[in-house]
């Protein structure tokens, strides 16, 4: 971990009295004002934890951003237990973003959410008046992965709030088409930026936390 950062380790109580296993992670150095970045991690089933947006949150912070990582229900030491669909999860993050406004002296929030955490994290975008912008990580838009996320497309695709999608040109979930096919009929301001030859699972590794900082930097810098 570089020393650019501080990270503190909290809990937070869901409106359905779930406890949350949360890490914030603050800038040492100037911080960018009243602005913090809430990681959403990828899906609970198959063992997505906050400790996988780790890097991603540390360079943020590297870069000024304080940042918000926890663990959804069930996952880690938080309690309560994951759901199939990520519906009992968008409390979750709506509960995190709240408690990051009253406690972090924040007034305006970037969510992120990578892969199945995007779903659930854009569910959630127009349930917290804070909430300014959107980056997704390899949002699951594809067919097989609809059956289980299907529901949360309409939240985001119809929010005004400004959305950034990444995703890799050879993701298993979602091909190219499929992603500018949704996007075709998103309200707002709408980016992607494909990562050429970059599969599914390959994003949410180490190897390109480096280059989502990049990216969720430049997103948030602009709102």
């Amino acid at each position: 971990m570089s020393s650019n950062c501080t990270v503190e380790s909290s809990t937070v109580e869901s409106s359905d009295r779930v406890t949350l296993r949360a890490r914030v992670f603050k800038p040492n150095g100037d911080s960018k004002g009243n602005l913090a970045i809430v990681l959403v991690h990828p899906y609970s089933v198959l063992g997505g934890c906050q400790g996988l947006l780790r890097g991603i949150a540390a360079g943020l912070a590297n870069n000024g951003y304080m940042a918000v990582t926890f663990d959804m229900r069930g996952v880690g030491r938080s309690t309560g237990r994951p759901s199939l669909t990520g519906f009992a999860e968008v409390n979750d993050v709506i509960s995190v973003c709240k408690w990051v406004c009253e406690n972090l002296s924040v007034n305006r929030i970037v969510l992120v959410g990578s892969s199945a955490g995007a779903p659930i994290a854009g569910s959630a975008v127009d349930q917290v008046e804070q909430v300014i912008g959107f980056v997704s990580i390899g949002y699951p838009f594809g067919l097989m992965a609809s059956i289980l996320f299907g529901r949360h497309h309409k939240s985001i695709l119809e929010s005004p709030k400004p959305k950034l999608f990444v995703m890799g040109t050879r993701d298993g979930f979602t091909s190219v088409k499929q992603l500018k096919d949704k996007l075709r009929s998103a309200s707002g301001c709408v980016q992607t930026h494909l990562i050429e030859g970059a599969s599914h699972f390959q994003m949410e590794g180490p190897a390109f936390d480096a280059q989502m900082v990049e990216l969720i930097v430049g997103f948030a810098d602009s709102l």
